[in-house]
């Protein structure tokens, strides 16, 4: 099947804005796949996936006004995450969490999203190093058509540009201090 391009999102001009850009394409029926290039190394990009008070400082597109008041995790295979986020609107946050089925350090992670029950997607992130800079590859696979046209109808699946920019601002202001 051909890929059906949702959004291309991220900088817009000169030579590293066209590296850095964000592409968000549905792959198939089901499943979603998000690609960017990060200007630093594999291990340092791995780390801001993996370590909870870095992952914090750029999960949550700012743009959106959720916050995220919480996240916890046992990042290895087998172990566990719960991250809780709030909006001023919403009368509860929200929790979302799942399992590790795989963490192969510097270069994949691959977790269940429970939450969402039978409609929860298995998102695999992997990581290649190319040049000083890693290229990320997440793939979200929802298990039918519905549960990912649910998704992008939510606009859940709308943040991907605005998230990699932030992880690019954090991973260029570790390089400097590595």
């Amino acid at each position: 099947m051909t890929s059906e391009t949702l959004i291309h999102a991220g900088r817009q001009s000169g030579p590293a804005a066209r590296k850095a850009r964000t592409t968000v394409e549905r792959a198939s029926d089901g499943e979603l796949a998000v690609t960017r290039n990060v200007d630093g190394p594999a291990r340092i990009v791995f780390q801001a996936w993996t370590r909870p008070a870095l992952f914090q400082r750029w999960w949550v597109p700012q743009s959106c006004g959720v916050s995220l008041i919480s996240f916890e995790a046992d990042i290895r295979t087998g172990g566990a995450y719960r991250l809780v986020m709030g909006h001023p609107s919403a009368e509860r946050p929200m929790a979302f969490f799942g399992r590790y089925i795989e963490v192969t350090p510097h270069a994949r992670l691959v977790w269940t999203n429970d939450e969402g029950g039978e409609h929860g997607a298995l998102t695999t992130v992997t990581f290649e190093e190319m040049d000083g800079a890693t290229r990320v590859v997440v793939h979200e696979l929802y298990p039918a058509k519905k549960a990912l046209d649910d998704a992008v109808a939510s606009g859940s699946t709308s943040g991907w540009g605005e998230q990699f920019e932030q992880l690019d601002e954090l991973i260029v202001s570790l390089n400097a201090k590595v």
